[in-house]
């Protein structure tokens, strides 16, 4: 690996794939090569996620998620149209359970308005309408909400890149890298590779590969948490014909348990969040020791268990009490039973954590000599792909004068 390439994108996941396509569309003659330490394309976030294509009604106006999901979700649609990928815009209902939600929906229609994203008010008799099995007060019927399986995203832009030169090295994990005056020379388990310049869209390691590059991201580090699933066996997935979820809790960063379409026919219920014990801890026996000391002995998690302590506790109940999920669940469809549940596989997302333990809600991103980092990209980053990775790579040619 010792050849040059102008610039190495780091992760193959959307974002990663996206971002690379986005750089090659400002100049189609570069030779860029995207590096994973994993064997295939979205390995992990991506590839583990709920498949929502998100309409942007719960994001601040004027933050970065607003403005890219509106942008981002377009892109997305006309690439899934122009390579013929399945999709369905099947719509979402956020439901108010009881009355003393109404206040919080109204809140959430209003922010709906505020990002210009359309949604029908519906009472009792409306909601059971659509969803007959669900049980609320009222709920917002959000239309542009859908579902794809981003994996097959994924595949199609990994045609696109290697049919127009770009190279895939997989299972190549990044160990180092020296920046110099004109060029990056990354340490690999494969050997050296030098490059004129690195983006960094490193998911669950992406704070590890930007303080290898020396970039400052003010003391920013990821914190996984896992959402643990389950899905509904087939003899109940007529019991959701939309995504289901519950009004969002303003006390906790998190979605709370809903139920989810999956474009392949099933119905995923969950997830709960849970910190995980190592990057890709996908079950409880999954433990790193760095990863978990890297946890453990930090201030922010001991700042951030006080905040949401009592929270976290019902999440963890939950992980480890199929009754208690089951009741959570049950708050939305009354009719499941334990023989409508079976386990699901697990995600574990990628969630920036500033040193004063404040949870960062918005993507954000740095910049370090020859180098640009991705250093939060939480969901919606999916849905919002195409419009972070044209963020990206304007930034990566602004900071190097292209």
């Amino acid at each position: 690996m010792s050849d040059r390439v102008d610039i190495a994108v780091i992760g193959a996941g959307i974002v990663g794939l996206a971002t690379a396509r986005a750089l090659l569309l400002r100049d189609p003659t570069r030779r860029i090569t995207v590096i994973d330490k994993e064997a295939t394309p979205a390995h992990h976030q991506t590839g583990r996620n709920s498949g929502v294509i998100h309409s942007g009604i719960y994001y601040k106006p004027e933050s970065g998620k607003a403005a890219m999901v509106a942008a981002g979700r377009n892109d997305l649609l006309a690439f899934l149209d122009h390579h013929g990928l399945t999709y369905d815009m099947c719509g979402k209902v956020v439901v108010a359970v009881s009355a003393d939600e109404i206040g919080r929906l109204d809140a959430l229609e209003q922010r709906a308005t505020d990002n210009d994203v359309p949604v029908e008010r519906l009472d009792r008799a409306a909601l059971k309408a659509r969803e007959p099995h669900i049980e609320g007060v009222a709920a917002l019927l959000v239309p542009s909400a859908g579902i794809v399986d981003y994996r097959t995203v994924c595949a199609a832009l990994v045609e696109e890149l290697t049919a127009a030169g770009v190279e895939l090295r997989l299972g190549v994990t990044v160990t180092g890298a020296k920046v110099g005056d004109a060029t990056v020379t990354l340490a690999t388990d494969r050997g050296r590779l030098r490059v004129g310049s690195i983006v960094n869209c490193g998911g669950l390691h992406c704070d590890r590969v930007a303080a290898a590059a020396g970039a400052d991201t003010d003391g920013i580090r990821i914190m996984p948490f896992r959402g643990e699933y389950h899905e509904l066996a087939p003899h109940a997935r007529h019991l959701v014909n939309h995504l289901v979820y519950p009004l969002p809790d303003p006390d906790f960063p998190f979605l709370g348990v809903h139920l989810t379409r999956m474009i392949d026919g099933s119905i995923h219920a969950g997830p709960n969040a849970v910190p995980a014990l190592k990057r890709e801890g996908y079950r409880w026996r999954d433990i790193s020791a760095r990863d978990t000391s890297e946890i453990a002995f930090s201030r922010r998690t001991w700042v951030l268990a006080r905040k949401y302590w009592r929270k976290e506790i019902g999440e963890i109940h939950r992980s480890l009490s199929s009754r208690a999920f089951l009741k959570a669940l049950r708050r939305l469809c009354p009719e499941l039973t334990r023989a409508d549940l079976e386990p699901s596989a697990s995600g574990v997302r990628a969630q920036a954590i500033a040193p004063d333990g404040t949870l960062l809600d918005d993507f954000a991103f740095a910049d370090s000599p020859r180098a640009v980092h991705v250093i939060n990209a939480p969901s919606p980053a999916a849905t919002a792909s195409f419009a972070i990775a044209a963020t990206v790579a304007e930034r990566h040619d602004r900071a190097l004068g292209l």
